[in-house]
């Protein structure tokens, strides 16, 4: 379940990721693009050119056709790395927690090892008074 998900859940306050106002952004500035293409005629110098040359004509639907596979397999690329990054923190937050655990575990264990050995201490004090106060009496 992701953040946002579970926000709506409790009904709180919607948050949203880094990702998702950077997927918004580029969104927003294609859109920018492609209006400001179309009012500007942006690429007319491109027109003009293959007008000019009508030899270069030949190659721009393969080259389209490559920039376009190029942009679909980089956004799966990206989507890739995203989940598998998702993965790898929450793989170390795991491991993160179970050092914390170990950590605190670790800590009792010793507290109750120096408390073991603080009484074993104090009897064997105790012990050794006895047989000194037997060793007097003698």
């Amino acid at each position: 379940m992701t953040k946002v998900q579970a926000t709506q859940k409790r009904g709180m306050k919607l948050i949203f990721t880094s990702a998702f106002k950077d997927l918004v952004a580029l969104t927003f500035f294609v859109i920018v693009v492609f209006i400001l293409s179309y009012f500007f005629n942006v690429f007319v110098f491109l027109v003009d050119f293959f007008q000019k040359h009508p030899g270069s004509l030949v190659w721009i639907d393969e080259i389209i056709s490559g920039f376009l596979a190029l942009s679909i397999g980089l956004a799966v690329f990206s989507w890739r790395r995203w989940k598998e990054t998702q993965k790898e923190c929450a793989t170390r937050l795991k491991l993160q927690e179970e050092r914390i655990r170990i950590a605190e575990t670790k800590e009792e264990t010793e507290k109750i090892i120096c408390k073991q050995l603080h009484c074993d201490i104090e009897e064997y004090k105790k012990i050794e008074k006895e047989v000194l106060s037997r060793l007097a009496k003698k």
